[in-house]
């Protein structure tokens, strides 16, 4: 069988921790958003949702406000909502969970700028080292 043709195992959190979604990572692109997704879920054991978008954090409504951590890409695509809307929108609806930007930009773009002014979210930059996600993780998800 070709390693192309072979579907991806993804090994499932142990019942002890999957009561509540315990990692949400809203990101647009595609291949970072599964290797993030992927790492979370089969090396740290951790269940982790992941979406690509503003609307598609939204439609997750209450599962996404029961998350322990929410890891959010600043910049969600070119005239899209950003992960500052996405912050803005879960600190609205209540949500008292962690909160992570990542990003890819510089630290003098507006985006970035705006996410260094909320103050109680940290940034750090994209691809996220995975010693660094298992802290944030491991950190909020006991």
């Amino acid at each position: 069988m070709s390693g192309l043709n072979r579907q991806p195992s993804v090994e499932r959190a142990p019942e002890s921790v999957v009561g509540a979604e315990c990692v949400l990572y809203v990101e647009d692109n595609d291949d970072l958003r599964e290797v993030v997704v992927e790492l979370v879920t089969v090396f740290l054991k951790r269940r982790c949702v992941g979406v690509g978008s503003y609307e598609e954090l939204v439609a997750l409504g209450e599962e996404a406000l029961r998350s322990g951590v929410t890891i959010l890409d600043i910049n969600l695509g070119p005239n899209r909502r950003s992960g500052i809307d996405a912050y803005a929108w879960l600190r609205d609806k209540g949500y008292t969970g962690r909160i992570v930007f990542l990003t890819g930009h510089a630290s003098t773009h507006p985006l970035v700028v705006d996410a260094r002014r909320i103050g109680d979210a940290e940034i750090y930059s994209k691809p996220i080292d995975p010693d660094r996600l298992r802290s944030i993780v491991e950190g909020q998800c006991r």
